[in-house]
């Protein structure tokens, strides 16, 4: 049975990987990687089209997953302040009004904060000042 060279490399790589996740456990393994992720990124700073690049596809993934963050936040922020108003206006009605008002301000700033993630979230993806 023959093997090309390249079947070669990527079965010892993949043999080594098996070997070192069997080793180590999740967190060690996460923080290997995010050394990897470093040093790659680290190594190919050297060409500025490919550092330019590499900053864009972070910053995607830093925009994405911080407006889901954001928005995982406001909407749990919203559900708790719409529960607390419905128990504060059952328990007594003759407040539902008052009740009303204070929940709307509080979630246009729930909301206010989503939105300053948003901004946050273009300003890295079209006018990243860091991109050359």
């Amino acid at each position: 049975m023959h093997l090309c060279i390249d079947c070669y490399i990527h079965w010892n790589v993949v043999t080594l990987a098996e070997k070192v996740c069997n080793k180590f456990n999740g967190e060690t393994m996460k923080k290997i990687l995010f050394l990897m992720v470093a040093l790659a990124t680290a190594l190919l700073a050297e060409d500025a089209e490919v550092a330019n690049q590499t900053l864009k596809a972070y910053s995607m993934i830093a925009a994405g997953l911080g407006l889901g963050l954001a928005a995982l936040g406001g909407a749990i922020g919203m559900g708790h302040t719409a529960a607390a108003t419905i128990a504060g206006t059952a328990r007594n009605p003759g407040l539902g009004a008052k009740l009303m008002t204070t929940m709307f301000i509080a979630l246009a700033m729930i909301e206010a904060q989503v939105i300053y993630a948003l901004v946050i979230a273009l300003i890295a993806l079209y006018a990243n000042p860091y991109l050359g």
